[in-house]
């Protein structure tokens, strides 16, 4: 971990899904600063961002800003936006103007200023949080952190297909809770490792009630939304609680990782579209159809509020549910969105699905 002498920057980054770990691992591994790690987003960080934001802004924009506020208030100097190929790319500038506007003073790492298609453009991002780096080294701690990336991913699939089954309420959930914990803490590779293999063996011992067919509902949406527990209102909690085995392909792993591009995806998904809409629009079709193929029970598409890429997709997915015969719950998301309001949506649409698969 890299220690607070003098010259250390204080690094931070907004709140995105369960992911903060791994760029702290990057941050003081790699870079060889300090993270900060602010809180875990509440209804408190929506209100600072919708506060200070554009109304017109969508939900991300609005979450993302009050996770910035408050790393600056815990002793962030330095932030870092990432970029997006949609309306994100553009948020890292007006959020930055926003916060000096507040009186902040602080140094802005815009990855969007950095994305030019050049790889050696992005050292220069590197070089602007620590001019000292050793690269190598960076390039090693970069690895891991993807690694651990890759960790939380599985760990997650892996609770949200069960935990909605265990016997014993709340175990998988503290499996989880603790691996979440034990990476945001580790300082090697070998601690990572055991802190992942410690969680998925825990989490294979823990004694489920599993049906032989049970309620599966797979989850699509635009990519921040879909991933971010706070932004979804614990959506695929919900589900499980309910007793639905949920499945969620939109992850870092499969969409920056692993994934295999708009082109290769769109093969098979040509007779619904033939044009590329937007950031994460192909492979919601593709994954779309994938559950419908496979006999999920149900599909549910996510998005914030004004997310166009994500409204050009609804129109396919009424076509393949339409084809399949599956069932497509639409849900949208602002900062005025009530958690009695979407549970009512859940239970109803779980309600459906539940009579259907007693008649089919």
């Amino acid at each position: 971990m890299a220690k607070n002498r003098k010259g250390t920057k204080n690094l931070a980054f907004p709140r995105i899904a369960n992911y903060n770990c791994a760029a702290k691992y990057i941050m003081e591994q790699g870079l060889e600063q300090h993270c900060v790690l602010q809180p875990e987003m509440t209804r408190h960080t929506l209100e600072l961002g919708t506060k200070y934001s554009p109304d017109s802004v969508c939900a991300p924009f609005k979450t993302s800003l009050g996770s910035m506020i408050e790393a600056l208030d815990a002793g962030a100097d330095t932030l870092i936006m990432t970029y997006g190929l949609c309306r994100l790319g553009y948020y890292g500038e007006l959020q930055e103007q926003i916060l000096r506007d507040l009186g902040y003073e602080f140094e802005m790492v815009n990855l969007s200023e950095f994305t030019t298609g050049k790889k050696k453009d992005y050292l220069k991002a590197v070089k602007k949080l620590n001019p000292n780096v050793n690269l190598v080294h960076f390039a090693a701690a970069g690895i891991e952190g993807l690694k651990m990336a890759e960790y939380v991913d599985e760990i997650e699939e892996t609770y949200y297909k069960n935990c909605g089954f265990e016997t014993e309420k709340g175990s998988c959930r503290k499996i989880f809770r603790k691996f979440l914990r034990d990476m945001e803490q580790v300082e090697s590779r070998s601690e990572m490792d055991a802190g992942y293999k410690a969680a998925r063996e825990a989490l294979a011992g823990v004694e489920l009630e599993k049906p032989e067919h049970p309620l599966r509902v797979g989850i699509v949406g635009e990519y921040f939304t879909v991933m971010d527990a706070f932004s979804n209102l614990n959506l695929e909690q919900k589900l499980a609680d309910l007793g639905v085995e949920v499945h969620r392909w939109m992850n870092v792993s499969h969409r920056n990782i692993h994934y295999s591009g708009e082109k290769n995806l769109n093969v098979s998904i040509r007779d619904l579209c033939r044009f590329e809409m937007g950031p994460t629009s192909t492979a919601n079709i593709w994954c779309a159809r994938k559950y419908a193929e496979q006999g999920f029970d149900g599909i549910i598409h996510v998005k914030s509020a004004g997310c166009t890429p994500e409204i050009d997709v609804m129109p396919v997915l009424q076509n393949i549910g339409e084809e399949y015969k599956i069932p497509v719950l639409y849900l949208t998301y602002d900062s005025q969105t009530s958690d009695t309001g979407l549970m009512t949506r859940i239970e109803a649409f779980y309600d459906m699905i539940a009579m259907r698969k007693k008649v089919r």
